[in-house]
């Protein structure tokens, strides 16, 4: 089985992009609602707790996602330290998944830090979704409601497209002007053994 990692910068459409993978049958891992799980469980939730602060826990008691994101993407330390938290957690989990898809021709492997961290290592492709700067930063702002500054720190915290792009096997364009499901079905192609 072939491991295809996909990444992009926040708004760019990965997960638009993963969802046409899925219609076609691929299997998706998507790291990001993985790493939102791991906060519910108790060990995850005491070490991110006492990382971060007692203020990071709603009424509730569980993580809340905004007041966490507030203080990691503000100082990329502390994002680092989180993901440090997290990555190792995710990694068994990703393996384990794997091992639940062995029988497919290829997987895809969702999350917009791949090169960040040096996890392009993981993966025998990796797929780069891009769109541009502006066109992100719109849709970023209309699907989680935050303000221009807000989204503006978190994609501070990525590469460059440009660089993930040059590091990448395949780009596949998000522009509004590019056809996305044409370039997601050649890769399908290439790699599922299906014409």
């Amino acid at each position: 089985m072939l491991k295809l990692g996909l990444t992009g910068n926040i708004g760019s459409g990965k997960s638009t992009v993963s969802r046409i993978f899925e219609t076609l049958g691929v299997p998706v891992f998507y790291a990001d609602t993985q790493a939102k799980k791991l906060y519910g469980e108790s060990e995850v939730k005491k070490i991110v707790v006492a990382r971060f602060g007692g203020e990071i826990l709603n009424k509730l008691n569980n993580i809340d996602f905004k007041i966490l994101a507030q203080i990691v993407f503000k100082d990329k330390s502390k994002l680092g330290a989180l993901t440090d938290i997290l990555h190792p957690m995710l990694l068994s989990k990703y393996n384990i998944w794997l091992k639940q898809h062995d029988s497919e021709p290829f997987t895809i492997h969702e999350s917009a830090i791949i090169f960040e961290y040096s996890q392009q290592r993981y993966f025998d492709k990796i797929i780069c979704v891009t769109a541009p700067y502006e066109l992100r930063l719109k849709r970023v702002r209309n699907r989680d409601g935050i303000d221009e500054d807000t989204v503006k720190r978190r994609m501070e915290n990525q590469l460059e497209e440009h660089i993930k792009a040059s590091k990448s096997d395949f780009i596949i364009p998000n522009d509004q002007d590019s056809f996305l499901i044409p370039r997601v079905i050649d890769i399908y192609r290439k790699y599922s053994g299906k014409q």
